[in-house]
């Protein structure tokens, strides 16, 4: 690296880092996210680049964008869950100790956040792209809301591939799995507990709770491994002496790429008793090619490829997406949640070399 762009990579951190206190110090609980928003737009204005706002989702184009090139998505969100009761630390302070930034989205997904957008300033001045960049910070991820990147989409045009910014520790996510969360209920007939009398709704509801345990579908993903289903919450009867005519219960259903949420769904359904209501079929499993120049350009920098059990907005991508940055999943929605200082430097270094790389595969193929 020369010493221009070391520095410029310096200067560039340096700024991510501001920022990202800036966006710690702001509450932005999904659905409540229209402070940060605030700071993005405040923060774009004074670069004097002109960026777009549709509800708490914020978006800019490189300076030379050409409607006759591809175009890259550069994607994070600005949303986080709530602090957890663990907390020892404000969750707002956003301090830095021993090369460590704490606070609430420090490392989910602030990091990749600011990371992406410093790679996207030090692109935007370029004329010789070969291809657009389109940076978007979304709301509503952590709970796959419909008012984030799947209102934003719509907006903007072709998008040929897109990074999407989530602690990966700079390696790439190159599949992830889907979600499909079930709300289950069967039925039976009340009675009293003494004598034999009803048809207990909660025993009907232990026999599918045992099948949904011990069933394995036959397909396993290498890079996902197998379908996995997890009931995680049962509600059934109102007081200790009534046979209880009705149970509920939920089901976590993690899908890999092999099937479709409705395959799984339909399977479901054929060896259960109750009745099975899928509460989302939008947060499906996604893979991009070994071969796109977007994975390509990631492994000529020495990164390695995995599949991640997690979800994020790459489910709401209909384009190959890379899911790639700084931090680390681990860290994610925990108490004292911190990222590294050094970990935003290499991001930043990662996604533009990947972006560089990337740019020079292009050129070749003509693009």
């Amino acid at each position: 690296m020369n010493p221009d762009t070391a520095e410029n990579h310096k200067n560039l951190a340096a700024e991510a880092v501001a920022l990202l206190r800036r966006l710690i110090a702001t509450p932005s609980f999904s659905r409540e996210e229209a402070g940060t928003a605030v700071l993005l737009e405040s923060f774009f204005q004074e670069k004097g680049i002109p960026a777009q706002r549709l509800q708490n989702n914020v978006w800019a184009r490189n300076r030379y964008f050409d409607a006759s090139k591809p175009t890259v998505l550069l994607n994070s969100h600005h949303d986080t869950v709530k602090p957890n009761a663990g907390y020892t630390r404000d969750p707002f302070a956003a301090d830095i100790v021993d090369g460590k930034l704490y606070g609430l989205g420090s490392n989910d997904a602030g990091g990749p956040l600011v990371s992406l957008l410093a790679a996207f300033l030090y692109f935007y001045e370029r004329k010789d792209l070969s291809f657009n960049l389109l940076y978007a910070a979304t709301a509503e991820e952590e709970i796959s809301g419909k008012n984030g990147v799947e209102l934003l989409l719509p907006e903007l045009g072709r998008i040929d591939c897109a990074i999407v910014g989530e602690p990966t520790q700079m390696h790439m996510a190159v599949a992830e799995k889907g979600l499909m969360v079930l709300d289950c209920t069967t039925h039976g007939q009340s009675g009293h507990a003494a004598r034999e009398e009803g048809d207990n709704a909660l025993y009907k509801a232990l026999a599918d709770i045992d099948w949904f345990r011990h069933y394995r579908f036959p397909n396993v993903s290498e890079l996902l491994g197998p379908v996995k289903m997890s009931v995680t919450i049962i509600q059934a009867g109102t007081q200790h002496n009534v046979v209880p005519d009705t149970c509920r219960f939920t089901v976590d259903v993690r899908v890999n790429e092999l099937y479709t949420l409705e395959e799984v769904l339909e399977t479901v359904r054929a060896n259960v008793q109750a009745e099975v209501v899928p509460r989302s079929l939008r947060i499906r499993s996604t893979g991009i090619a070994p071969e796109h120049p977007l994975v390509r350009a990631g492994v000529a920098l020495g990164r390695s490829s995995y599949g991640s059990p997690t979800t994020s907005d790459k489910a709401l991508m209909p384009f190959p997406a890379l899911k790639m940055g700084p931090g680390d999943s681990a860290r994610s929605h925990t108490a004292d949640e911190f990222i590294f200082l050094e970990e935003i430097e290499n991001g930043i270094e990662g996604y533009v070399g990947l972006l560089g790389n990337f740019d020079l595969m292009m050129m070749k193929v003509g693009l």
